[in-house]
């Protein structure tokens, strides 16, 4: 099975986002959407949900009106597909360059590929400048930008505000705490300030340890979790810290699969 969390350049329309989930059906594991990034970030399973979600999200969305303080590329910024279970790696390979492919020849939107071969970083910085699309057109989309295709592991996408509003402290943190295994930025989110992380090994360095390596720097004011956790970073985590790291044994991966699969009544 495949999972893909799919990253959307809208998080201030309620009726887009509502639209956005509702072309995912069933399919659909998670939505998590955020104003001041002005970003949501659908958690799906499958091929057929992704596809869908981004034909929405082209004929809706228009990059040349969209500001928030998350980076992007294009309204559908980030595609990943991840293995899961005893899934390989190489099947999500082939979703990858599948979607990237039928994005190029639906839509008319270029994509560029990450993963074994380059990193999301990779191409934030080199897209359309030292990096030329793997498929589609030459040129971004005039409304829609481009896409950043990818086959990657699990990864938990984690935020910890800082109790004083102070961006380059934050800068700061980010750049300190950044590692192999975890991915940050310190960013302004409306009144506030975050270090924005991705945590790229989180069974190696999960939320706990990064709370702990942040809070050494500066208090924290609050967490958040952005979309789903595996279960095995849960149960590595001390129950007691769970409130205070914005987990849940109800917001794994494993624990939507199930309630997705659950017979209607």
């Amino acid at each position: 099975m495949l999972e893909c969390v799919v990253n959307v350049s809208e998080g201030r329309d309620p009726e887009v986002v509502a639209a956005l989930a509702a072309a995912a059906g069933r399919d659909l594991l998670d939505v998590h959407t955020c104003a001041d990034h002005h970003r949501s970030v659908l958690t799906l399973v499958g091929e057929a949900a992704p596809r869908a979600v981004a034909r929405t999200a082209v004929e809706r969305l228009d990059l040349r009106r969209h500001a928030g303080a998350h980076p992007r590329i294009g309204v559908l910024d980030v595609v990943p597909f991840v293995p899961l279970g005893d899934t390989p790696l190489r099947a999500a390979l082939a979703a990858r360059d599948d979607f990237a492919t039928w994005a190029a020849d639906e839509l008319g939107v270029p994509c560029f590929l990450y993963g074994p071969e380059r990193s999301l970083p990779d191409v934030r910085r080199g897209a359309f400048t030292s990096l030329a699309p793997d498929a589609g057109p030459e040129h971004p989309h005039p409304s829609a930008g481009a896409v950043a295709v990818g086959a990657r592991g699990l990864l938990v996408a984690y935020n910890l505000w800082l109790a004083e509003p102070d961006l380059e402290r934050a800068r700061r943190i980010a750049a300190e705490v950044r590692s192999p295994s975890v991915r940050a930025l310190g960013l302004r989110t409306g009144e506030g300030v975050q270090v924005s992380m991705n945590l790229v090994a989180p069974t190696e360095t999960g939320p706990a340890e990064v709370w702990d390596s942040v809070s050494a720097r500066a208090a924290v004011a609050r967490a958040e979790l952005v979309g789903l956790v595996p279960e095995t970073v849960l149960g590595r985590t001390d129950p007691a810290r769970w409130a205070q790291l914005d987990l849940d044994a109800g917001r794994t991966i494993e624990a939507r699969l199930a309630a997705r699969d659950r017979p209607l009544r």
